[in-house]
């Protein structure tokens, strides 16, 4: 609807003229709207089963995210952060606060025993997922081929496509097992074979991407592991990009060993961090990436040209917990020791819940999750409206509309070709207060009372 202006003698009035009816008020443009870059990828896993969870106001074991606070250091931190001068409310130096990047460098130089640049081999994004996509659009080019180690986070798929990449998948496979329906025990047991491995990396190969600790898996990767992919990397000249935000959740004397400290990788890798996964604060979404100032150049590139930069006092309060751990690093007074230590007691009491109702679950090494397979379970899964859907999903969404119990399926964190051998897993979350874990159990038992 238009509106013309229509003179009358000496005065003047509003005179409404339709042109044209438009239905349902919606503008239909004629040529294609969206770019070809995000066709197959507009639906999103969690957008849709956190919604489900909401809705039906579950208790909710799917999300990766802990429902208790960070500890008191870090919230007091952010405090006088937000309550310092007025610098705290305005921007800071765009690829990291400085603060920050110094604390960083000296923190990770000492794991790696190297010197790390703060202002050269660090950017500070939001999140880790923007670290990841700063590192795939700055890295990835048309044409070239993205290894991807399965089961894996599901955003390295669609940011690989939207660089123009192919992903090439390699899954980590149960060590001796062929039939996936027999017992698996710990997340060590599944490994990647060096001659597949191998046999992936042509001459259009770009990158490679690992993440450990592993989500869903919980699979932490040991030195032997990592050494194998590094030699191929370098062999091949090729880049790793290392997921380690779980770098701080490892249980039962597993240690975590950074990709950039094997020998030969510090020139080639980008390493991905989070200060949400560091101090269980997720939603203050500070990450980064740390890499050699001739990779760096470029994530800064795509940075500059996207957020540009992240929150001061956010910065800030993480700055100032990381010096705190610094300080106080490998002591009982460590929140990188507590936490794993209060996880690890979560885990086991998680399994125990699990395998007293008949599941069959793969203990972690890390990180926050653990898996189980429900291939023993008999559910009628009668709802037309997840019909043709794997069966995990639809397991999944059983769970929550009838049990009030939210899980993530499995399949998810795998590509379509290896998908269906994974549909008898489902990933639950641990790191949860035990009122949340108690709920869960509660309903575990009185289902299995009622089978």
């Amino acid at each position: 609807m238009l509106r013309r202006l229509t003179l009358h003698g000496p005065g003047i009035c509003w005179k409404e003229t339709r042109t044209r009816t438009i239905s349902q008020n919606k503008v239909v443009m004629s040529r294609k709207l969206h770019a070809r870059r995000i066709e197959g990828i507009d639906k999103n896993i969690w957008v849709e089963f956190t919604h489900l969870a909401a809705e039906y106001k579950v208790v909710n074991l799917g999300q990766g995210f802990p429902d208790f606070p960070p500890p008191t250091f870090i919230q007091e931190a952010f405090g006088r952060a937000v309550s310092g001068d007025y610098a705290m409310h305005q921007y800071t130096r765009a690829f990291g606060h400085p603060p920050l990047v110094k604390i960083l460098a000296k923190f990770f130089g000492r794991i790696i025993g190297r010197d790390v640049d703060p202002m050269e081999d660090f950017l500070i994004t939001v999140g880790a997922y923007q670290a990841l996509f700063c590192a795939f659009q700055a890295l990835v080019d048309e044409g070239d081929e993205v290894i991807i180690i399965e089961p894996f986070f599901d955003c390295y798929y669609p940011m690989v496509k939207m660089a123009g990449g192919t992903a090439v998948y390699v899954p980590l496979r149960p060590r001796g097992i062929c039939d996936q329906a027999q017992s698996v025990r710990s997340s060590a047991d599944w490994v990647l074979s060096p001659e597949e491995l191998a046999s992936k990396f042509t001459p259009r190969t770009k990158a490679i991407v690992i993440n450990t600790p592993n989500n869903p898996l919980g699979k932490v990767f040991q030195k032997e592991e990592l050494q194998v992919i590094a030699d191929l990397c370098v062999k091949h000249d090729v880049i790793c990009i290392s997921d380690e935000v779980y770098e701080w959740l490892t249980y039962d004397g597993n240690k975590h060993v950074k990709m950039a400290s094997v020998s030969g990788m510090w020139e080639r890798t980008v390493t991905i961090g989070s200060a949400g996964k560091s101090f269980s604060a997720t939603g203050w979404k500070v990450g980064w990436a740390m890499a050699p100032a001739h990779i760096m150049k470029h994530l800064k590139t795509v940075h500059q040209n996207s957020v540009y930069h992240t929150a001061t006092a956010a910065q800030e309060a993480v700055a100032m917990g990381f010096q705190r751990e610094y300080d106080k690093f490998g002591t009982e007074d460590s929140y990188f020791v507590q936490l794993p230590s209060m996880l690890h007691a979560k885990r086991l009491r998680l399994a125990q819940c699990l395998e007293s109702v008949g599941l069959q679950t793969i203990v972690p090494q890390g990180g926050y999750f653990m898996i189980t397979d429900i291939s023993s379970l008999k559910v009628d899964l009668n709802d037309p409206s997840t019909e043709g859907e794997p069966y995990d999903y639809r397991f999944v969404k059983w769970l929550i509309k009838e049990k009030g119990l939210a899980t993530i399926p499995v399949s998810a964190f795998y590509s379509p070709e290896h998908r269906a051998g994974f549909e008898n897993y489902i990933r639950f979350c641990f790191a949860k207060e035990d009122s949340t874990l108690n709920a869960a159990e509660d309903i575990l038992r009185q289902w299995s009372k009622g089978k």
